[in-house]
């Protein structure tokens, strides 16, 4: 269920191991939503392995290095690598991609006669030996399984675990797309992320350099988790008044900018029941403040494959919890870890945000990598559990 990022994963995934799956998905096509992802070396390696790095590869931009800068002046706190050396030390690229191209490079390995568009899925049950799905137009579809990567919002978790609502982080992104030629005369950063208090600004090049990706978070009282919501005119610029005057210019020439609620889902004890378990966002959505969302899907899609190659029908059950038993720890620490990013990212002047600034300056001048460097390294497809 669910032909987003972590869908079409899985999709993959479980094909590689043998497994025949029918995709579900409600809209009628493929969109091109949302705007630039990150994608660490543990979301990378997967995709290598699932045969789609190349493609994605060929639409991103080589990535530089990330500089964490001052609001006000644009100061350099500290900087790390994100190009060449990442591939050397960690066996996978760093990589900046537009969805929509990560987007179409998984589902044009998806055989069309796999997936099943417009059709929305309404109820699922289940027995000892299968589970079933129920369309919108009274279709039942019976499999071994069913994974439901339906995002944020997600009804098969409802169903699941009952009431529990999405919760809204009291921060919005506001994103724009930016043809380079637009900001060439303002020497920016290959990636730059800008600190300061209440809010930080965020740039990055997709599309081979051909486009700039702008991220601006800064609080409100509400806002609709949506790709497609226009803020109101003029908001961010005046929400970044006084920064430094490159973060300015970039936001006057975005012009109109998207409005993204961030919202979470709080963690779950368990992701599955029975033969029907939750990946992705619908598991554990977090705030994107350590560029972890989708790498943390594909992850899941590649333990779900892997914990289910060879499986017979009756196995189903064990591998499922075996799948939850190697992913819910690792994907809820980093939930804990991107919302302890943001608090950070957003501290006042003042001595904490010195301290911050110091910490960050002395852990780049030990490790050329950004934090998140432990988790890159991990291999989620060494599995030490007894098949």
């Amino acid at each position: 269920m669910g032909a987003g990022i972590g869908g079409l994963a899985a999709t993959l995934a479980l094909r590689r191991a043998g497994v025949e799956v029918t995709l579900v998905e409600q809209t009628p096509r493929y969109t091109e939503t949302g705007a630039g992802i990150q994608l660490a070396p543990n979301a990378t390696r997967v995709l290598r392995r699932l045969g789609r790095l190349d493609a994605v590869a060929a639409q991103a931009a080589p990535p530089g290095r990330l500089s964490f800068r001052t609001w006000s002046d644009g100061t350099e706190i500290c900087r790390y690598t994100l190009g060449r050396e990442v591939d050397d030390e960690f066996g996978a690229p760093y990589l900046q991609v537009h969805r929509a191209d990560l987007q179409q490079a998984l589902a044009a390995a998806v055989p069309p006669g796999s997936v099943r568009l417009g059709t929305e899925v309404v109820g699922i049950d289940q027995d000892d030996k299968s589970a079933t799905v129920t369309t919108a137009d009274g279709e039942r579809l019976t499999a071994d399984l069913v994974v439901a990567a339906d995002g944020i919002r997600s009804a098969a978790r409802r169903w699941l675990f009952g009431a529990d609502e999405a919760v809204f982080s009291g921060t919005a992104a506001y994103r724009a797309l930016l043809p380079a030629t637009e900001v060439a005369d303002l020497e920016l950063p290959d990636t730059g992320i800008w600190l300061g208090p209440g809010r930080h600004f965020v740039h990055y090049w997709l599309r081979r350099g051909e486009l700039l990706n702008v991220v601006a978070v800064f609080g409100t009282e509400t806002a609709h988790e949506s790709w497609t919501a226009l803020a109101e005119p003029g908001e961010p610029l005046r929400a970044f008044t006084g920064w430094e005057h490159r973060v300015v210019q970039v936001l006057e020439r975005a012009g109109r900018m998207y409005r993204w609620g961030i919202y979470t889902r709080t963690p779950l004890a368990r992701w599955h029941v029975g033969r029907v378990t939750l990946l992705g966002d619908s598991a554990h959505a977090m705030v994107p403040f350590q560029a972890q969302g989708a790498a943390q899907a594909i992850l899941d899609a590649a333990v779900l494959g892997d914990c289910l190659t060879n499986a017979a029908s009756d196995d189903v059950p064990e591998a499922l919890d075996r799948y939850v038993g190697r992913r819910l720890a690792a994907a809820t620490g980093m939930q804990a870890r991107s919302a302890r990013a943001g608090e950070e990212f957003h501290l006042p002047d003042g001595p904490a945000a010195r301290a911050r600034d110091a910490r960050m300056a002395a852990h780049a001048a030990e490790h050329r990598f950004w934090s998140a460097s432990s988790a890159w390294a991990a291999d989620v497809l060494d599995d030490p559990a007894p098949r």
